[in-house]
């Protein structure tokens, strides 16, 4: 036996490291943006921290292995503490897509340094790939991470982002046709529109972001 539910089970450790960190810092961003911009709400709820499991939700990571998507605790957001309730709400909402996006650039940074600092030289190839393997991973799920919550589907970020950008008549609108968003995505996943819609930006886009961070990095630190 050498799967789980399609998974590389060498893949697992490496999935379950990553997914511990991606989760834990996405809603720490959430939570310490918008606090800074006047929210209490999340602190005053322990999720002020970068403790994982005050973050981790145990039914979205387990379907991460099984379905490949899967879902954090949300941070709780109470708007009514902003001043300025739609540029603090996108901001916040962006915080968390970041953040996953800041990991892959921090993960590519620190092999490339090491590298050129010549401080994985001499070690056995079979570390060697191991290292290889947990960046790669580690990069392409945090990259995927930014990608998938920018998607305009409740309850993503992405639909919170165009929320706020949208007209007080439109949000109106919008909040009538959330339940049925989530109906929408589910569909788009686990049929063949996918294979038009959201499959060729997960598996086409991220694939050339992370592409493009890696040779960015390799260009500064091993010329």
């Amino acid at each position: 036996m050498d799967s789980f539910f399609g998974l590389n089970l060498e893949l697992i450790p490496y999935l379950a490291i990553t997914l511990i960190i991606a989760f834990t810092l996405h809603e720490y961003a959430h939570a310490f943006v918008a606090y800074k911009f006047g929210d209490p709400t999340a602190k005053n709820q322990g999720r002020l921290t970068l403790a994982p499991h005050v973050h981790l939700d145990p039914i979205g990571t387990i379907l991460i292995f099984i379905a490949g998507f899967g879902w954090a605790k949300p941070v709780p957001v109470n708007r009514f503490y902003f001043k300025n309730p739609r540029l603090a709400g996108i901001l916040v909402s962006l915080a968390g897509p970041l953040s996953n996006l800041l990991l892959a650039c921090l993960a590519y940074l620190l092999f490339f340094l090491l590298v050129s600092l010549g401080l994985l030289q001499g070690l056995p190839i079979s570390i060697l790939e191991k290292i290889e393997l947990f960046v790669e991973v580690f990069t392409r799920l945090n990259v995927l991470l930014f990608i998938f919550n920018l998607l305009p589907f409740p309850p993503l970020d992405g639909y919170r982002i165009l929320e706020d950008l949208a007209p007080a008549d439109l949000r109106v609108k919008m909040t009538r046709l959330e339940p049925f968003g989530i109906i929408i995505f589910l569909v788009l996943i686990f049929t063949d529109l996918g294979d038009y819609t959201i499959n060729p930006l997960l598996y086409d886009v991220v694939p050339s972001i992370q592409g493009t961070i890696m040779q960015w990095f390799a260009s500064i630190f091993l010329r």
